[in-house]
């Protein structure tokens, strides 16, 4: 870009045009960070079935091991569990290197889940311990993996082969996907978490930004979750969730695996003309 223009035809459309070969990700590799359970578990599982070989991070959740192993023998493709410290940018780089090496030489898709809620209350009374934790791994941690998968991504595209020096096959770009939240969007109640919030409204714009910072080589997306299913939403108390679900027109919580087709489309070739959105998942709580 130059003087706020953008070259003509600095993009490629991809050659398949059926739509089963557009979602199709049979032969890439894809990195899902926070996917020892919930939305991420279900980003992994929906990215190897339409072929992708998956790396999973985790942090804590050690039984991602296990979900790695069961991703691999039913869907008849690579999948590894490594424990990845998302706060760490240097931690961050070095597994991103190494794991591209390990899978195939190419990275194609990268979806940065990895988060925590705020879980301390009004502002005044959380502590800045906790306040620095939520926006180290929500929104540091987002950029750290961007970073790095930028690098290889810009890489790819001007050289145009794999970390071997091997021409790369089937290959369009890069797609960087991160988990954002709706309340990125609004605020919602009656829970009172600002630093959430504000985490998430970052990530949103974040991937904004990079969608135009990085439109010859690689595409950018975010999605934007209501309220799910997951171990963090059963910590909330009940008489908290039952009013949060007259607050969602479906009238319930989403499920994770009612995610997959959204991050599918992002991560794949269908979205191939899409980059800088936000896609809100909700149930419709962000409409009234």
């Amino acid at each position: 870009m130059r003087d706020g223009k953008f070259s003509q035809n600095n993009t490629v459309p991809p050659t398949e045009t059926s739509v089963f070969s557009l979602f199709s990700l049979r032969g890439r590799t894809a990195i899902v960070s926070g996917a020892g359970a919930g939305i991420g578990l279900a980003v992994a599982q929906a990215l190897a079935e339409a072929g992708a070989n998956v790396a999973i991070w985790y942090n804590s959740n050690a039984a991602a091991v296990a979900e790695a192993k069961e991703i691999e023998e039913k869907y008849n493709v690579k999948c590894r569990a490594y424990k990845v410290n998302v706060t760490n940018a240097d931690e961050v780089e070095n597994a991103v290197l190494e794991q591209v090496k390990e899978f195939n030489g190419r990275l194609d898709v990268f979806v940065a889940n990895a988060g925590i809620p705020w879980t301390q209350g009004p502002v005044i009374e959380g502590s800045l311990v906790h306040y620095r934790e939520v926006m180290s791994i929500n929104t540091d941690g987002v950029f750290y993996c961007a970073r790095a998968a930028g690098r290889v991504w810009k890489r790819q595209s001007t050289e145009g082969t794999d970390a071997f020096g091997k021409k790369l096959e089937n290959y369009n770009k890069g797609s960087f996907i991160a988990t954002s939240s709706m309340s990125g969007h609004i605020v919602n109640i009656p829970m009172v978490q600002t630093a959430y919030n504000s985490s998430k409204a970052a990530v949103s714009h974040m991937c904004k930004s990079l969608a135009v910072e990085w439109i010859t080589y690689a595409r950018a997306n975010a999605i934007s979750p209501g309220y799910i299913e997951t171990k963090y939403s059963k910590t909330v108390p009940k008489e908290t969730m039952d009013t949060l679900r007259t607050k969602i027109p479906m009238g319930r919580e989403g499920l994770p695996h009612e995610l997959k087709g959204a991050y599918l489309y992002f991560a794949s070739d269908a979205s191939s003309y899409t980059t800088g959105a936000d896609l809100i998942t909700d149930g419709g709580y962000s409409l009234p």
